[in-house]
């Protein structure tokens, strides 16, 4: 099952500025959230993000922020992004099928999250390179239990080239040239 860029929506999870410094690798996944986001704009695909309880954890890293938009990113308590009112009903405006999800806690926000959305008949896409945790095993391990609940493990350049699906699509060039280098 490739992905489609019409029926797909990306979703940063909790990508929160305060927490990033303890999650492993969080330059990495802070670079590889953006590349998706830049990506999504390309590809004309929407973004939509999530803060756990941005009035005590902080906002969503600054850069990235800046990329999702503030008003496309929705403050939470649920760590299922999709069981929070507002998310949902954003979520839900777009119509789409297809669920890129990136950000953290991948044994947490992330696997609820993918969880929460299998459950309501969305075919979830996890981005193995841009999901992290504290503790890395965390990650591994979420991976697995993700997978097996039928969410479909990817990397961000599988995304790429299966919104693309040929080399003669009028975004390749942008693609090869930003993104690949």
């Amino acid at each position: 099952m490739l992905l489609d860029k019409d029926k797909a929506i990306v979703a940063v999870i909790d990508v929160q500025a305060r927490l990033l410094s303890g999650v492993h690798e969080h330059e990495t996944l802070v670079k590889n959230c953006s590349w998706l986001v830049r990506l999504a704009g390309l590809m004309d695909v929407p973004v939509i993000g999530s803060e756990q309880y941005p009035d005590g954890l902080g906002h969503t890293e600054e850069s990235l922020r800046e990329l999702v938009g503030p008003d496309r990113i929705y403050g939470k308590t649920f760590f299922a992004c999709i069981d929070d009112p507002d998310f949902e009903q954003a979520f839900q405006a777009h119509g789409r099928k297809q669920v890129v999800l990136c950000g953290m806690e991948s044994q947490a926000c992330v696997l609820q999250s993918t969880l929460r959305l299998l459950e309501k008949g969305m075919e979830v896409y996890v981005v193995a390179d841009a999901v992290s945790a504290r503790n890395p095993f965390d990650t591994e391990v979420a991976l697995r239990r993700m997978e097996q609940a039928g969410a479909r493990i990817v990397t961000r350049e599988m995304v790429g080239f299966e919104w693309l699906r040929r080399s003669d699509a009028a975004e390749f060039k942008a693609f090869s040239k930003e993104f690949l280098r």
